[in-house]
């Protein structure tokens, strides 16, 4: 199906070098991708598309959430939804984010009112090493139905977490020398594995493969960026000294204490995915946040996205997040771009989602008005161009398309 946006004001929010806002601009989709952007007398328009009158309102590429556990930590499910973190063992690297997410739960829906058309689900932070991400739409029978790319990167975690869980067991590790050690004895095993299976090859020997070095030798390759869970400023100098140390992309996240050594994180070119924002401070390492945080580290030339943690902070909260941020110090195109391209691009997605862009894919949100404006709502949401959601005004509510039902 060929579907033709127009007369809407259109924001791209592409690479610095792209146009800008379009006034009156056009969207056109065919099938899942987009072919092109432009002002509506340079976009060929088909004659049999199906047009969308988006006058009046802004049209913007979905939303990403960077760090989110939608779907692995269900809303009001108790333990029986709760499949954030296995904590049994400090080395989860064969974890797969993906075996956990259940495509029913409720926060995928919000995810769409507030869109967000793409969430990175990621493993919990009990553990050091916790296991493998996976990009998904927001909308889908299965998560492999929803699936973008798998994995997408290893999550790990410094600082209070790790050494809590594993402390209270009096079990290694229970100090942050203790959480290092681990993180530093996993990669050395994985070197080790590497030398060993490439020398079997060399010599044609069979080799017995191990699911955990496999992915943490990935990560050494340079194929999986580490998502670190780190706070305070000493934690994330650790997990910069471990990163040069064995030569790894290094991506922070949460990065409460950020702002202190903002010069050192952007003199390293190493992104930051800040936040929840609207959280209280419920222990010492984030006795520091504050939503003047995002604008500190991007004035310093820190690359940043915005994430709610999901369901710490509500996913649909992502953009009011962006907002308050902008009140507090925050450029308004960096904003938009914290919640779009930004995360896309840390993440290694930017040639799927992010922007809107011919040969992107077709998520596409048409909003009543400016999504920094807090007064503003998701009215239709494309994904992979088909509309999943829409707000209907006589009830006042979202309707998100059921994606059980099959006749669609």
């Amino acid at each position: 199906m060929t579907i033709a946006i127009t007369g809407g004001y259109v924001v791209p929010v592409g690479s610095s070098g792209e146009p800008g806002a379009i006034d009156g601009g056009t969207v056109l989709i065919d099938g899942d991708k987009i072919v092109a952007v432009g002002a509506e007398a340079d976009v060929d328009i088909p004659d049999d598309a199906e047009i969308v009158d988006a006058a009046g309102s802004w049209v913007l590429p979905g939303f990403v959430e960077s760090h989110g556990h939608v779907g692995v930590g269900e809303e009001g499910e108790g333990w029986a939804g709760n499949d954030v973190n296995e904590m049994t063992n400090p080395n989860g690297a064969r974890l797969r984010a993906l075996d956990g997410i259940n495509a029913a739960d409720e926060g995928f829906r919000d995810a769409l009112a507030g869109g967000v058309t793409t969430v990175v689900v990621k493993p919990g932070s009990g553990n050091p090493i916790g296991g493998q991400t996976v990009a998904v739409k927001s909308w889908g029978r299965t998560a492999d139905d929803m699936l973008l790319r798998q994995p997408i990167s290893v999550k790990s975690a410094l600082g209070e977490n790790p050494k809590r869980v594993y402390g209270d067991r009096k079990e290694l590790p229970s100090t942050r020398l203790g959480v290092a050690a681990v993180i530093r004895d996993a990669f050395t095993k994985a070197q080790d594995y590497v030398a060993r299976k490439e020398h079997a090859a060399a010599e044609g020997k069979p080799f017995e493969r191990d699911n955990t070095s496999e992915i943490l030798a990935a990560v050494l390759a340079g194929e999986l960026p580490w998502c670190q869970h780190t706070h305070r400023a000493d934690d994330i100098a650790t997990a910069i000294r471990l990163s040069e140390e064995f030569g790894y992309k290094l991506v922070v996240n949460h990065g409460t204490e950020g702002h202190l050594i903002a010069d050192l994180l952007a003199s390293k070119e190493i992104p930051v995915i800040i936040g929840p924002l609207f959280i209280s401070r419920t222990k010492i390492e984030v006795r520091a946040r504050s939503l003047r945080n995002p604008g500190i580290l991007a004035r310093a030339g820190v690359t940043i996205a915005i994430t709610t943690d999901h369901p710490v902070v509500p996913i649909n909260f992502l953009v009011h997040q962006a907002t308050l941020a902008v009140k507090e110090g925050l450029d308004p195109d960096t904003a938009l771009r914290s919640i779009t391209v930004n995360p896309a691009s840390i993440m290694g997605l930017d040639d799927r989602v992010g922007s809107l862009r011919a040969g992107l894919d077709a998520d596409v949100v048409i909003w009543s008005g400016d999504p920094l404006d807090v007064m503003s709502r998701a009215e239709r949401v494309f994904v992979s161009g088909r509309e999943v959601y829409h707000f209907d005004e006589s009830t006042g509510e979202g309707v998100t398309l059921d994606p059980f039902y099959r006749e669609h």
